[in-house]
């Protein structure tokens, strides 16, 4: 089996280099999630409980999101597989996705969430990371045009609707920003809400976004790049903080911050290491590679956006997510549960 796994991964990595996402890549990549989405354990609750009346299995408690380990990775578990299909239509079990999607996003299923979230001890569920994949998903879902997506873009939307309220009660109140690497960082927690807002139209969500993020990070200057990254970390606290000050803030003004928060990118031969991880088998240090999927989605981005003053980024998010690709067909759930969905944020944003 060991020998297997090495000859996939050389393969794999094969077509790493390749400009695009090949189909043979986007049928693998859908295996992962699609093997979970439905199945209940190992499971990993953020659960708070009141009394011994809550103790129920994790798809009693969440009839949608309860595959994949946890519920966030559920979630963006599914956005992979929306995404996915709506890239190729000739998806590989294609049919077998849909009706896994239509019974895990039925309205039945999405009340229960929401009647979960609206209990007054899970306030702050899944707060800000899993609520910033579910705008994630709800775009998605909202801008694939087939039936069945709009029809499940119906059933999220209440869902969506109550996370975006808890967006706008919540981040006025976040006095500090959350500089880590993990699922509280608070730069991320805004980037697809951010862009679900813009799809939306909701000016009003948009000026709370806004609103805040430049309250939390338009002073920062000389972010330490060097500090990173940290053991665990899946997210970059410097490029998460880019990535929104890049949507909130005008070409003009965020140049004048960028040079003041990491002048470094000006130079053509900016480099920064990859992270390195020691034990895959190890659902934290496995984080390592998410990080370096998370550089490159947002080193594409920034570059897409300003081509030509950013070019030269190309090649360092091409190599951060060629070095941590091959990792995600090494069969250990530790990883792919989630792997496969910060691959394809990468692949999405790669032009």
């Amino acid at each position: 089996m060991k020998h297997i796994v090495i000859i996939l991964s050389l393969l794999f990595n094969l077509q790493t280099f390749s400009q695009e996402l090949t189909i043979n890549q986007a049928n693998h990549l859908a295996s992962l999630p699609l093997k979970c989405l439905q199945q209940e354990y190992p499971n990993k609750l953020g659960q708070m409980l009141i009394d011994s009346t809550e103790i129920k299995s994790p798809k009693a408690l969440h009839p949608t999101f309860y595959g994949c380990f946890d519920w966030h990775s559920s979630v963006h578990g599914h956005w992979s597989l929306v995404f996915l299909l709506k890239k190729f239509p000739l998806l590989e079990k294609r049919e077998e996705i849909i009706q896994k999607l239509k019974t895990n996003l039925s309205k039945q299923n999405i009340q229960s969430e929401i009647d979960y979230l609206n209990k007054p001890h899970e306030k702050s569920f899944e707060r800000t990371y899993g609520w910033n994949w579910i705008l994630k998903l709800q775009l998605e879902l909202e801008t694939y045009n087939e039936p069945f997506a709009k029809e499940l873009a119906q059933n999220l939307k209440p869902l969506t609707t109550l996370i975006i309220k808890r967006y706008t009660e919540f981040l006025p109140k976040l006095l500090y920003p959350i500089r880590v690497g993990t699922h509280s960082n608070s730069a991320f927690g805004l980037t697809h809400a951010w862009d679900y807002a813009v799809f939306s139209n909701n000016t009003e969500f948009q000026n709370t976004l806004k609103i805040n993020a430049r309250r939390m990070y338009f002073t920062d200057e000389n972010c330490p790049f060097s500090w990173e990254p940290s053991g665990t970390d899946f997210l970059s606290p410097c490029f998460e903080e880019i990535a929104i000050m890049q949507r909130v803030l005008s070409k003009k003004e965020f140049f004048i911050w960028l040079k003041k928060f990491a002048p470094k990118l000006f130079n053509k031969n900016f480099n920064i290491e990859v992270a390195k991880v020691s034990d895959r088998t190890d659902g934290h240090l496995v984080h390592l590679d998410g990080l370096n999927f998370s550089r490159a989605w947002n080193l594409y981005y920034l570059l897409n956006q300003y081509p030509k003053e950013f070019s030269h980024l190309k090649k360092v998010a091409d190599y951060h997510l060629n070095f941590s690709l091959p990792s995600i067909v090494d069969g250990n759930y530790e990883g792919e549960h989630w792997l496969a969905s910060f691959a394809l944020r990468a692949f999405e944003e790669k032009k």
